[in-house]
Parts: C-alpha cells; structure tokens; sequence
C-alpha cells in the first residue's frame, strides 16, 4: 500500500500543482473555446459540456488529429473515467467506464457505442468489440453513467460512446467546389504507416460528397523493455463514402446517406488479441460495415417540429483459419470458422419547443427498433458457447428539458425496452425468451452566476441477458465434468446510480480573453444481479453456464479542467474508481487504477506553432486477479504541430509527437499486455482546393 498511497499522493499534489499554476491565467471566452466548451449533441437539446447534467467528454476534430492516434484506444487515454481494455492490438480493443467493462464477462453490453447513430457490438472470445480506424472520425462522445439509457437503449450501466464521422462540409469552405486532402503518418514503434485521401465535391448548390479512403499496416510492436507484443502487427484498408443533401426553407432540412468499411488481415496472428496466452496462432480477417440513412428536420420556424430519423445496418464478421493448435486440441475454439454479428436499426424522434418569458421547455419522444441476428460456424458445425441466435428490441421513450431564467435545468426521462432473444433450432431445451426494462432518470442543473454551477442525477436502469448468457452450453470437460446448459431462467442486471458535481467558470483573471473551467463529477452506482459464469463446477450433474450471483457497488469521483490563452493552454484529468464485490468484498477485477492526465502547451501564433508536454500518471492496483498487483507507472510524451494558414505553405499541417520518451516499462491493470515503448510520431498533410 505504500507504494500505491505514494503515487496517489502524487496524483493529488499534481492536481493542486496544475489549480495553482493556472489559477490564475486561462482562455478567450469569445475567441478561444476549451474542451469543456464543446458542444454535446448526444444528451437531447445541444448543449455545452460545462452546462450538461452528466459527465461528459467531448474529442473534437482537432483532439483527433492530435493524438495521432494509430488504433481507436489511444483516442481515450486523457479521458477520465474511460480506459480501453484489453491490448494494444487492433483486434482486441474494447471499452471500460467507471469500471464496468471485462472482455471475460460479455460487459460489451453494458456500454452501447455507436457511429452516427448505429449501434455497434461485437462479442467473441478473446476478441475485442470495435473495429474501426480514428481516421474516419470528427467528433467522439463519452456520456459516462447509465443516465444515458433514456436515449440509448436499456442497459448502458457504464455509459455511451458515440463516433461521428466526416461530412463533405468538414472540408469545402463556401467558395470551394472540390477539395482534395493528402494525409501520411510514420509511426516508428514498429515501422508503421497510414495513407490516407479525402476528396469532397460539391456536385450543385444544395448537395455534397465525400469520399475518403486509407491504408494503414505495422509491424509487432515493442514494449518498454524492447520486447515485441506478438500477434501486434497488422495490415488494415478502411473507408467511408457519404452524401449529404440540404433541401426546403432555408435548406434546413437534410438527408445524409454513407457507407462505412474496415477491414484488416492477419496471418499468424495470435489467436488472443487481449493478451498473450498460450491459445497460438491463426490466420483471422474481420470486416466491419456501417450504413446509415439519417434525415433531420428542425423546422425552426415550428415549435413542435424537431424531427429525427435514422435508419443502419451493422455487420461485423471475423473469419479465422489454420489455427496453430488446431491439430492438438479437439476444441471448436481451433477450428475454422466463421462468426458475425448484423443489426438492423431504426430509431425516429421528435422535440417539442415551448417557452415562456422566464422558461423554455424542450420535449422529446422517440421510438428504437433494432432486430439482431448472431452467426457463429465452424467445420463441425453449431458452436455451443457461441451461440446462434436473433435479438430484437423495441424501445420507447421521453425525455423532458425544462429551463428556468436560464438558471435551473430539469431534465426527467424514463424508457421503456422489450426485448425478445429466439435461439437457434440447433441448441438443446431452448427457447424464445422475452424481458422488458425499464430505465427512470431525473438530473439537474443549477447555475448561481456565470461562474458557479451544481448538478446531479438519479438514474435506474436494466439490462437484459445477452444472446451469448442466456442460451450459452458445453460438454463435459475437466473443469465441469457434467458439462453447462443454456441459462434460461437468468434475471435482469440493475443499476442504481446518484452523480453530484459542481463546475467553475471564470474569465478575464490577468488579462483580457483569460480563463478558466473545471468540472468535477462524484459517483455510486449500486449493481444488483450481476451475470456472472457458474462458480459451481458439479460433478457428473450439467449445471447452467451462467447465474446471478453477484452484487456491487462502483464509486468514485472525475475531474476535468481547461485553461487556454492566447499563447499558453492546459488541460487535466483525473479519475478515481473504486469498487466492491458485496458478497466476498473484495475489489473487482474490472476496477482501473487511479489515473491523472495533464498536457500543457503553448503557442507561438505569428508562426503557427504549436507545442507542448503530456503526462499520464497510473497509481499502484491490486485488484485479486491473478495478474497483478500492478505498480503505478508514468508516461511522459512531447508534441509540435504547425499548421500555415497563409504564404506557400498554407493548406499543410505537420505533426511530431514523441510518446513515452523515457521508454518506460508498464502495465495497465485491465490491459494483457504490456504498453508500447517509446514511439516517434510524424503526420503530413495537404489540402488543395479548387
């Protein structure tokens, strides 16, 4: 413990130290914004992070680009509360908020994510649940706590997260007709590289098309200590094509039809992708497609019209061959297969506008349908713990905004899901099973001035059993000797959670355009129910592959500020989660360590440049699992930019970044593997417009 109450003494001295050092500088209100400025659209009416009810995080296009990130997980790691499971591998990233999220218990289905409104998931063993390249990107939403099911769907217990992609407006400037981007990335831990073109065309006044197209590959990465993290390296072609067309009054109205693909294959690749096990190598090609049709009509000039409607398809399939050990184990797992996942989704919603002389009230209905087919085949046939199946859900739902003299938010919204799970034929004594949850929440918000704000929420949600829990089985092994039945009579999960915080906005402290912003969010969220894999081994007797046993509580507090200026910026992160088994009380695996994020920066605007330095500080965890403990660790990164904006130059942009300078050796605790060593960054872009 000493260690650990060390480090963490350092993460709150390291707080105090970035609050005394910038108490008393900052940013523009009007000219420069900070991330706590960004705007929010997943939470209902559009709103500003510092002013939402929530914890929420806001990447913009410009947070993209400087991360130069080279898998989705690296986008994440300034993000307090959110911590990308797994490895580093491309294949074997999945996600974690306030510690509800562990590849071994199928917690993908307690965070929903989605791109541009279609819901993404994936689950199979010692597979991640996203494939996607951040490239394709603009804008990511992290809305952490399960207040965020009354949009989304039952069942966010760890909260959403929700990708955007480009649209041709992110390029065109209003005198362009076509611009044509040129984008290259080095990436020398382990020689890697990323291609990538972006075209967007005006085709007539009132449409545009977007084109955009890229290549990336990487050898086995290393680690600190010059070790390479086998089944790392990769090859991946992604790409995304989107029309958008503007019609009606004030060419208000929209429709936005794209079409989204990843795909990577690898040879040899490590049949883990979470972590290096002892499961060999296996040949493996995953495809994951988006299709989204989106129409929006705000009709500004009609207080009851404020329309939504979004129709996708997901398909995500992971095909995989030759396994290593498949001539020595007589398990499916090694055979070749086939597994996928195809959701079909549509989701219609409206806000009603009423507003008074000291109110405004925003009322918004909706209703979600989405129908699930889960494929999974191997040369034998059938796989019984990965089972086939159909999942469809039907949604409702309200949500209210009241605001009142622009002081007090109220926001009360409650869901309703149906849920129907019908088994393949193929699985022994199963059937249809059916479930309906509910999902209450109440938040608010109320600002004193300018400068001071406090929040809070109550929120209950449900999660129904998953495909994979509710119908899951296998034969007889060493481990359970009778083997394990499908779990029919599983309960729902539940969540209730409570969030309190308070914001701080200040201006103008030393100069004119300074200041500063700073959220902090605390937390409990009591799980009852909890699915877990079967503790009882039997003997010759089958038991169920899945029960609920288990009981917690998740508590912790977030903390998130920015300070920018003219010539000199800063943001923080810092995140403590704590959590509890309540039967044995002992801490959960799922639980991350304590973590503070600080980057500080500056600019020299005359000749568009911009630089800085980048802390990530891990304290000491032990959480049980056989892994640990971890040690705490810190990871020091340096970053430059410049990007012209006039003289020959102007349409370039050149990014450096050297990530873990001090090649330090560490482990995330809820990682496999260990993280990459030190990494030299370089990105070059051109855009040319006609």
């Amino acid at each position: 413990m000493g260690l650990r109450n060390t480090l963490r003494a350092d993460l709150l001295g390291g707080v105090a130290l970035w609050m005394f050092a910038f108490g008393g500088a900052a940013f523009a209100q009007d000219e420069v914004a900070t991330p706590l400025q960004r705007i929010v659209l997943g939470t209902g009416v559009e709103k500003v992070a510092i002013d939402t009810p929530q914890a929420v995080t806001i990447l913009d296009q410009g947070a993209i680009d400087n991360e130069q990130a080279a898998t989705i997980g690296e986008l994440f790691r300034d993000i307090p509360g959110v911590t990308v499971i797994g490895s580093d591998r491309i294949g074997g990233q999945s996600f974690n908020i306030r510690g509800i999220g562990d590849l071994a218990s199928s917690d993908e289905s307690k965070i929903i994510v989605t791109v541009d409104g279609a819901t993404k998931f994936y689950e199979q063993y010692r597979l991640g649940s996203f494939f996607s390249d951040p490239e394709l990107y603009k804008q990511v939403e992290v809305l952490r706590g399960p207040a965020s099911s009354t949009l989304y769907g039952a069942g966010a217990l760890g909260g959403v997260i929700n990708f955007t992609t480009k649209d041709p407006s992110d390029f065109l400037k209003p005198e362009d007709t076509a611009v044509l981007r040129l984008k290259g990335m080095y990436d020398s831990n382990k020689w890697g590289f990323m291609t990538s073109a972006v075209g967007a065309v005006r085709l007539s006044e009132n449409t545009e098309f977007l084109v955009n197209g890229l290549f990336r590959k990487s050898n086995d990465i290393e680690d600190g200590q010059g070790i390479e993290i086998p089944g790392s390296a990769f090859s991946s072609f992604s790409g995304l094509a989107k029309i958008v067309h503007h019609f009606g009054e004030d060419k208000e109205q929209a429709v936005r039809l794209s079409y989204q693909r990843w795909q990577s294959d690898a040879d040899d690749t490590q049949y883990s992708q979470t972590n290096t096990a002892g499961f060999g190598t296996i040949d493996r090609d995953i495809t994951d497609q988006t299709v989204v049709l989106n129409y929006e009509n705000p009709a500004s000039d009609n207080p009851y019209l404020d329309l939504a409607v979004n129709l996708s398809f997901s398909d995500t399939q992971v095909e995989q061959k030759n396994s290593s050990l498949g001539a020595f184990s007589p398990s499916q797992l090694f055979e070749d297969g086939k597994y996928g996942y195809r959701t079909w989704q549509g989701k219609v919603e409206n806000t009603f506008e009423h507003s008074g002389s000291a109110f405004e009230n925003f009322l918004t209905v909706g209703t979600q349908l989405s129908y699930q087919e889960r494929s999974a085949q191997t040369t034998s046939g059938s796989i019984g713990f990965h089972p086939e199946g159909t999942d469809t859900k039907i949604g409702v739902y309200v949500q209210d905004e009241f605001i009142w003299q622009d002081r007090l938010t109220l926001i009360p919204g409650v869901r309703v899901d149906s849920i129907n799970l019908s088994p393949d034929t193929m699985i022994d004594g199963a059937s249809d099973q059916s479930e309906v949850a509910f999902s209450p929440k109440l938040a608010a918000l109320y600002k004193f001035n300018d400068t001071f704000s406090i929040f809070g929420s109550v929120a209950h949600t449900e999660r129904a059993p998953t495909l994979d829990e509710m119908f899951s089985t296998s034969g007889a092994t060493s481990t359970y000797p009778g083997g394990r039945l499908a779990s029919l009579n599983l309960d729902k999960e539940q969540s209730n959670a409570v969030e309190a915080g308070f914001s701080v906005s200040a201006y103008d402290l030393v100069q004119d355009g300074d200041g500063l912003q700073l959220k902090t969010t605390a937390f409990y969220n009591d799980l009852k129910d909890l699915i877990s894999t079967n503790p009882d081994r039997g003997q010759t007797t089958p038991v169920r592959y899945y029960v609920n046993i288990d009981e917690a509580e998740i508590y912790g507090v977030e903390m998130e500020a920015a300070y920018n200026s003219e010539y000199v910026y800063s943001t923080i992160a810092f995140s403590i989660v704590r959590g509890e088994d309540k039967a044995t009380g002992e801490t959960l695996t799922s639980i991350p360590a304590d973590t503070l994020a600080v980057t500080l920066g500056g600019r020299v605007p005359q000749y568009d440049l911009d630089f800085g330095w980048r802390g990530l500080f891990a304290a000491s965890i032990d959480t049980g699992a056989t892994a640990g403990p971890f040690a705490g660790y810190a990871v020091h990164d340096v970053f430059a930019s410049w990007k012209p904006q006039e003289g020959h130059f102007a349409g370039m942009e050149l990014r450096a970044a050297v990530e873990n300078i001090f090649d330090k050796s560490y482990q995330n605790n809820l990682a496999g593997d260990r993280g990459r060593g030190r990494t030299f960054k370089l990105t070059l872009n051109k855009e040319i417009s006609w």
